[in-house]
């Protein structure tokens, strides 16, 4: 059942309303009575607009037009701000005591345990899937998170003070205190600063990952284990074990250095170090507690013979191991200053260091019949210590497949045997197995490279000195060949290397999809390779770059194919394959509600796990609270085990056929405008704020790879934001709609609607697409061209304003529906209203560039400051950036 068939919403608008009002409030005693009658004003003029008003419209432009410079800003911001409430209200909605019974983390477990029974699925299957689970989130800093730690800290205050004013049996006192406190917090928001002066570093990045886990994740991953076990014994399952770990989470922050110089291996290092410092500083806060609430006398002969002389020897057990972490702390804080101390016997190095004496407490509390005890605070301390280990966020490396390819170059022309850059795959290969089976060193003790290749080994040396457990996989961007793989290793393996990192290459462009499965197989069909993988292989699937390269639906198609290809292969070698997915969160980026996107991939491709990163603020998002990241935690789990114990539909052969042929028309569709047109990319430039994007401080790596180059050189992230920005919404749509349209004229209508009720993958794709046309608006896109675009390039806009009508209507054909979204009328709504806010915000934002680009480097500082507060605002319209 979905939150839209169980609540009526009254209770969100009555707290976007409230919301709404104490903004205005706040910003009349700040800005004075007439200010706030001028936002009135715009807001009328705005609905009467999106209502048909004659004449609405050309008010409200001459309105924002004739704004004088000290309003500028205001304006924006509390149109900005609305938005940003009113996200709050409804992220809290979701998790809310109203929407607990239908739609809480347990009803989401316990619903899918019903389903699969139904299914004939008995305890003891559910139980083994369980077991298998393998969950792993991968947090990453993209640049799209435009929202500051410290508004991040205040939004979630304010939906902790909705939440607390759900609770019955307040007095008026108390309710009039939250009240205050949600005045308050907006207040300070209002009277603070929205935005970074300076780009954050990596280190900052890491920073904010960190919180996430304190803020969060620390609190979230107990309690879903923990109703996940209740949801399993309430089925007549045993419930999980105590070292259960199902989940666990990585970070790219500090570790991804593909096209961001700034990540360099002492800032890798420092991240790692960091890291192991937070852990230890929250193990040992938890230890605290326990060292106040476990005072019992009676343990176990084991523990008892361990401190014959303690009264209360758990007491004495948690001491002892908070002196340990303390002793870990100080010495981790020494190496953060640069004096080595990790070689203290005392400092703790290992996850098991801490579990054991732990496990030890719990299993005497049982064994004394103190269970209840046991199950409590001790046992959430356990699970995050088999969840977080003693690194927090194990690290994922990252690096593009030329650095290395770069670095092999410059060292084969030292030694001199050719250039490796020049050499063919077959020739590539047998060099770095040849010296990946070599009993010397391929360099001297000293060797000096130039700064690039000194840089990528220095990473590497860093690699090597970590315990495996810290690291979580060395991923190859734009990796094409086995080559690609090799070539690390062999690196690696100069610098020290002696554990088994798992390797993994990332396919991101249609090309590379089509042939990773060739690559793969070649790769294990090697047999140095096959024995260093030893049973596991993670390939890693890049939809945003594969997205940009070929459109949404082409680049769908070529995932779907490269895993099931995939799978085949490591199937035949007898290897386990862990696809890893590259998702962002726009429709562009592979986005899509987390259930339809795991049950829409092909059969089998979740039984080793799930890997998948959750990118710039949908970590915020999705994992940002403990409630719905808890939430979150049981969406994955249902999907994952729905979609390993029930049989998802293989596509039929006429499926497959069609796909073939939307895939290619839509492919060459994309292509004939993003790569064919000479003059796209100047429209692309004019009509957008991707130039301004590149200015703002939103995260630590550039926007381009290439500041020369064309969309090639564009990373995908500032590639959607730039198109969500003016409404067009480009890379989510175009060539979909050609190819379906002339799949239609071919007479595959009926095929095509059996395709959309019957198979997930394809249902999915066409469910996206309506919300992409429902959040698009081509009036507004022609606004921006209007005031933007020269005259000559005018053209490009009309023809793609036209195709977007032409797809719209071909969607709702195909769908069978006379209007977007007609059956989800909540959020059809909810688009509506966020329209009303959002709109000025648009029309305000094309003007402020307008003014920016005509005046260049003389533009004024309001002006700039209030272009950011408009992709803030638009953003938060829009629900999603990158």
């Amino acid at each position: 059942m979905t939150a839209s068939e169980t609540s009526d919403y009254s209770s969100l608008r009555a707290n976007v309303s409230f919301l709404g009002r104490t903004l205005g409030e706040v910003v009349a005693d700040a800005e004075g009575e007439d200010f706030l009658a001028l936002v009135e004003e715009i807001r009328t003029l705005s609905k009467l607009a999106r209502e048909g008003s004659e004449g609405a419209r050309e008010q409200l432009l001459s309105l924002l037009r004739g704004l004088d410079e000290s309003q500028l800003v205001p304006v924006a911001r509390i149109f900005s701000q609305f938005l940003n409430l009113a996200n709050i209200a409804d992220q809290q909605h979701n998790v809310s005591r109203e929407m607990d019974a239908s739609f809480s983390a347990t009803r989401t477990l316990a619903s899918t345990l019903e389903k699969l029974g139904e299914a004939g699925q008995d305890a003891t299957a559910i139980a083994e899937a369980v077991q298998r689970l393998r969950i792993e989130l991968v947090l990453t800093a993209h640049p799209t998170e435009i929202t500051r730690r410290t508004l991040i800290h205040k939004h979630g205050e304010i939906a902790a003070s909705l939440s607390a004013l759900e609770l019955n049996g307040h007095t008026e006192r108390e309710r009039q205190q939250i009240l205050r406190r949600l005045r308050e917090l907006i207040a300070q928001i209002w009277h603070g600063v929205d935005f970074r002066r300076e780009k954050p570093t990596p280190v900052d990045e890491a920073r904010w990952g960190f919180a996430v886990v304190e803020g969060a994740l620390w609190q979230a991953v107990p309690e879903f284990l923990r109703r996940l076990d209740t949801v399993l014994q309430s089925a007549g399952g045993d419930g999980l074990p105590v070292d259960a770990a199902p989940v666990s989470f990585l970070s790219w922050m500090g570790g991804d250095r593909d096209g961001n110089p700034y990540v360099t291996a002492a800032v890798t290092r420092e991240v790692l170090l960091m890291a192991r410092w937070k852990a230890a500083e929250l193990y040992l806060q938890d230890i605290a507690v326990l060292i106040e609430e476990l005072s019992m006398t009676r343990a176990s002969a084991t523990l008892s013979s361990l401190y014959p002389e303690a009264n209360e020897p758990y007491r004495a057990l948690l001491r002892e191991l908070r002196g340990r972490l303390r002793i870990t702390l100080r010495a981790l804080e020494s190496e953060l200053e640069g004096t080595p101390a990790l070689d203290n016997p005392a400092v703790i190095t290992r996850a098991e260091e801490i579990f054991e004496p732990l496990l030890l407490c719990y299993e005497s509390l049982m064994q004394c019949g103190m269970a209840l005890i046991a199950e409590g605070p001790l046992l959430n301390l356990m699970r995050r210590v088999r969840c977080f280990g003693v690194h927090l966020l194990r690290l994922d490396i990252r690096q593009h497949s030329e650095r290395h390819t770069a670095a092999l170059s410059e060292i084969t022309r030292w030694l001199g045997v050719g250039d490796y850059a020049d050499w063919d795959e077959a020739q590539r290969q047998a060099f770095l197995l040849q010296e990946l089976n070599s009993k010397r060193p391929l360099l001297p003790v000293g060797w000096q490279g130039d700064a690039d290749t000194n840089e990528v080994l220095a990473t590497c040396k860093v690699v090597a000195q970590q315990p495996a457990e810290a690291l979580g996989a060395y991923v190859i961007s734009m990796a094409h060949y086995p080559s690609d793989v090799l070539a690390v290793l062999l690196l690696l393996q100069e610098q020290g290397c002696r554990h088994a990192i798992p390797i993994a290459p990332l396919f991101e462009t249609l090309n590379d999809l089509d042939r990773a499965a060739t690559a793969v197989d070649a790769l294990l069909s090697q047999p140095w390779y096959k024995a260093y993988a030893n049973g596991r292989q993670m390939v890693m699937i890049g939809y945003s770059d594969s997205a940009k390269d070929a459109g949404m639906l082409a680049a769908a198609w070529a995932q779907y194919r490269a895993q099931e290809a995939l799978l085949e292969v490591g199937q035949r070698h007898g290897v386990e394959l862990t696809l890893f997915h590259g998702r962002g969160g726009t429709i562009g980026r592979g986005g899509a509600p987390a259930r339809d996107a795991l049950l829409s991939q092909p059969p089998g491709s979740l039984r080793n796990g799930l890997r998948v990163t959750e990118q710039g603020e949908m970590i915020r998002v999705k994992l940002g609270g403990t409630a719905i990241a808890t939430k979150t935690l049981a969406l994955y789990t249902s999907a994952i085990l729905e979609a390993n114990l029930t049989t998802p539909p293989d596509p039929a052969p006429e499926w497959r056929d069609i796909m073939d042929s939307l895939s290619e028309d839509s492919c060459a569709s994309y292509r004939r405008l993003v790569r064919d047109d000479a003059d796209f990319v100047a429209y692309f430039r004019q009509a957008t704020p991707e130039r301004e994007l590149g200015s703002l401080p939103l995260g630590s790596r550039p926007a381009r790879r290439n500041l020369d180059g064309g969309i090639e050189s564009l990373r995908a992230i500032p590639w959607i934001f730039a198109w969500s920005q003016n409404r067009l919404m480009l890379p989510a749509w175009l060539g979909a709609g050609a190819a379906l349209q002339k799949a239609l004229e071919s007479g595959h209508q009926d095929v095509l609607a059996e395709m959309v009720r019957h198979w997930p993958f394809f249902e999915t794709r066409m469910s996206m697409l309506e919300m992409v046309f429902a959040k698009a608006d081509p009036e507004l896109s022609a606004y921006y061209e209007a005031l933007l675009v020269e005259p000559r390039l005018r053209v490009i806009g009309e023809a793609l304003r036209q195709q977007m009508a032409s797809d719209r209507d071909t969607l709702l054909r195909l769908l069978g529906k006379r209007a977007l979204l007609e059956d989800q009328a909540w959020l059809a709504e909810s688009i509506q209203l966020r329209n009303i806010y959002t709109d000025p915000l648009n029309y305000l934002q094309a003007e402020l560039l307008k003014r920016q680009r005509d005046a260049g480097d003389a533009a004024e500082d309001h002006v700039k400051n209030a272009i950011m507060v408009t992709i803030a605002g638009v953003a938060a319209g829009m629900r999603n950036t990158g």
